[in-house]
């Protein structure tokens, strides 16, 4: 009798045949959904997309009520609507996109530039920087150190004025020392050397930042949206030293943390670098064995 319900309901059943490929195109369609829903409550596109579901409602009333005049004007807004949405929100849209494209394992895997390889900073700029940040900090000197990494920062160091100098903690507290040239805006760090100062950093439309934080924390928070830098922030109010990487802010941090987060990049920037030496070593191989 077990047999038979068993053998009647099992037949009955439905079981799919999953394959490998459907499970990897559910992982890459859940990992597009969650990123535009960050994005979406990150960005003003939260206020957009309040707006459509408020005109949403008032489009299903007017269809359950037989409002033919509404009707016709929404289904001939369709297209404008859309097309002003993406003209409106195009800063948001390159960002998301930027933020997709400079994913690490892409970064790691592909050899976009060989003078990347370049880009790795010392330890003796790592603790120049950490000795400075602090320093400034007890006496309460504002500083926006950006130390880039993969992404190329051309289009920011282009905003200030051009720099070629060692990082030391001296030359750090003498740019950002109040009442000197070159204290206001950011100084971009590439690899040991100071490539430029006085920067402007964009801006974060985050709408979760607390409202005590001032321009220089929006503009490390901005930067750290847009590019794979990690940004050092000394506030000049409070003293206290904070950092922006990935899109987050990590505020207070102490010497061990800051110094931790700087050696993860350095390690990061290490093994890229492993990487290509690798890839281009096989590539000379490859050639001397077709000759």
């Amino acid at each position: 009798m077990v047999d038979g319900l068993i053998a009647k309901y099992a037949g009955s059943l439905y079981l799919p045949n999953i394959q490998i490929t459907d499970i990897v195109e559910v992982l890459i369609l859940t990992f597009l959904i969650y990123q535009i829903m960050v994005w979406i409550k990150n960005t003003k596109a939260w206020m957009l997309l309040r707006g459509i579901l408020v005109m949403a409602v008032f489009i299903l009333l007017a269809a359950i009520f037989n409002m033919h005049t509404i009707l016709f004007i929404a289904e001939n807004l369709v297209t404008v609507m859309a097309t002003a949405a993406v003209v409106v929100f195009q800063p948001e849209l390159r960002r998301a996109l930027e933020k997709l494209g400079e994913r690490k394992f892409l970064v790691s895997v592909v050899p976009f530039e060989a003078s990347k390889e370049k880009s790795h900073f010392s330890e003796q700029t790592r603790e120049s920087i950490i000795d400075a940040a602090y320093a400034m900090g007890k006496v309460k000197t504002g500083a926006l150190i950006v130390v880039e990494q993969a992404i190329r920062l051309t289009e920011y160091e282009s905003t200030g004025i051009q720099m070629d100098c060692l990082v030391s903690s001296q030359v750090l507290i003498n740019i950002f020392e109040h009442n000197t040239p070159l204290h206001d805006g950011a100084i971009i760090v590439r690899g040991d050397r100071i490539v430029s100062a006085t920067c402007y950093l964009p801006l974060s439309d985050n709408m979760n930042i607390s409202k005590d934080l001032g321009t220089r924390h929006r503009a490390a928070l901005g930067m750290s949206e847009v590019s794979d830098a990690l940004i050092v922030v000394v506030s000049e109010e409070t003293g206290a030293v904070s950092v922006a990487q990935g899109g987050q802010l990590y505020r207070a941090v102490d010497e061990e943390q800051l110094r931790k987060m700087l050696m993860d990049i350095q390690a990061t920037k290490k093994e890229t670098g492993k990487l290509r030496a690798f890839l281009k070593g096989r590539h000379k191989n490859e050639k001397k064995t077709d000759e």
